[in-house]
């Protein structure tokens, strides 16, 4: 069984407020997830806040240009602070994902923490070492960008973020 975590930090430039309301609505998923995934929330409450419990069915080509249905759950919320999905159908065996908002040295962080196991065994091994991980450094990447691109870039080169 092959397991593994990807962390991810951001400074962002704006209050926790503002970068709550933003990240706690399924709507904007789309604005921060690369084009070429074919990104598509296809239930019909995306532009509620989100809410424990909530179900969040979407559409993805995460690779060759294939559909595949990922459904996830909102296991866990606590306001301004940190939400977690898990999958509950998609690609992975499992998949927890929490997002976190933690103000350091007086500025906001985004953190994200995914735990994951790929398929197929020995197979998913592999191919985490080809392209998972690749891929999941593409989409994070990109979604550092976008969010910059949304709040303005803060300059965290000389911070270290835990």
């Amino acid at each position: 069984m092959a397991f593994y975590q990807y962390f991810k930090a951001q400074v962002i430039d704006a209050s926790k407020a503002e970068l709550w309301d933003f990240i706690s609505s399924p709507r904007n998923l789309k604005l921060i997830t690369p084009d070429h995934m074919g990104f598509d929330i296809t239930s019909s409450h995306a532009e509620e806040k989100m809410y424990e419990g909530m179900i969040i069915s979407y559409e993805v080509s995460p690779l060759l240009g294939l559909k595949t249905e990922w459904v996830t759950e909102i296991t866990h919320i606590r306001d301004q602070e940190f939400f977690v999905d898990e999958q509950r159908i998609g690609p992975y065996v499992m998949w927890h994902h929490q997002h976190i908002l933690d103000v350091i040295d007086g500025v906001v962080v985004m953190k994200d923490i995914i735990s994951y196991q790929p398929p197929f065994g020995f197979l998913g091994a592999i191919a985490n070492s080809l392209f998972i991980k690749k891929k999941l450094d593409e989409i994070f990447d990109y979604r550092e960008k976008a969010v910059d691109d949304y709040f303005g870039k803060v300059d965290s080169t000389q911070m270290t973020i835990v």
